[in-house]
């Protein structure tokens, strides 16, 4: 095992595993952290601690991962290249094996323009697939990115990453996801999908290149409120595709947010027959409350026990 965490146990096993995400407050107080934690421990296998979301200041995903780890749930830290260089990085990844951390999400960020500190600098002293390979390199081969030997406990995480398979160009997607997989990513946590017809031409091309077989994919998935919501996303969210069909169903609807649980539902039941996906990410942007009531309804209640 790389890491022992129970999300590696449950890949093993050959589960479909099912991840939820914890989006950090603004403030200091951890108890919404906390409530969150305690909700979904019982629905989800893991859950992500978001890092700085929309490069908007929150509580650390490190220190928010600490308060998840103590309501039972295992907690997948996210980690940007975008606010720390290489050595911020790193002693932000000792700390967190340190403290119990298992997995670990790498990702570029959202660009500070995004955010409550607009004129603030990026740093991307590493890019998103250097943090992968400093990760691996940190674990497997025990040095840090300058060569240096670890002298003793090396820190064994799960190494993740993300993929989006509807920027453009979209070739170039797979592409970049063999990167990432080839620089040592043991799973991978896609964009959000509503072009399902899309994620299956992306996952063709992920079945010919056969990274399926050295990283485990898993499918991002965002229950929807209104078609307002959708239609927003669709147009203002960059390498987001939102279909007309589905805006037009949550129009349609006379409830649109059971409507938005429904849809989430039967993508969940086509994605476990779609060969190489090992499970999904539910990402429910501040409507945390509503990932038991999906994972129920698709069937994936009781999570299965690490054996």
């Amino acid at each position: 095992m790389k890491s022992g965490s129970r999300l590696e146990k449950l890949f093993e096993q050959g589960e479909f595993v099912v991840s939820g995400e914890i989006g950090p407050p603004k403030h200091s107080n951890p108890a919404i952290i906390k409530e969150h934690a305690k909700m979904l421990k019982e629905y989800v296998d893991a859950a992500n601690l978001t890092d700085n979301q929309t490069a908007i200041v929150r509580i650390s995903s490190i220190a928010s991962a600490v308060h998840v780890l103590g309501e039972e749930l295992e907690p997948i830290i996210q980690m940007t290249v975008r606010d720390r260089n290489r050595i911020g990085i790193q002693s932000d990844l000792l700390g967190a094996a340190s403290l119990g951390v298992k997995n670990v999400l790498c990702l570029s960020g959202d660009h500070q323009s995004f955010g409550n500190h607009p004129t603030s600098k990026n740093v991307h002293d590493l890019d998103s697939i250097q943090l992968v390979a400093a990760l691996k390199q940190m674990r497997d081969d025990k040095q840090f990115v300058c060569g240096e030997e670890m002298k003793e406990s090396e820190p064994q995480f799960l190494i993740g990453a993300v993929a989006n398979p509807f920027g453009d160009p979209f070739e170039y997607r797979v592409m970049r996801l063999e990167k990432k997989i080839n620089a040592g990513a043991d799973f991978i946590q896609t964009q959000c999908i509503f072009d399902m017809e899309r994620f299956e031409r992306w996952m063709d091309m992920v079945r010919e290149r056969g990274l399926h077989k050295k990283a485990k994919i898993v499918a991002g998935l965002m229950p929807l409120k209104s078609h307002k919501a959708a239609r927003y996303m669709n147009k203002n969210v960059s390498g987001m595709i939102v279909p007309d069909s589905i805006i037009e169903r949550m129009e349609k609807a006379e409830d649109p947010k059971a409507e938005g649980v429904q849809i989430c539902v039967e993508q969940i039941q086509h994605l476990q027959k779609m060969e190489g996906i090992a499970g999904v990410h539910i990402m429910a942007v501040a409507w945390e409350e509503i990932i038991p009531t999906i994972v129920e309804k698709a069937g994936l209640y009781p999570r299965p026990k690490v054996s």
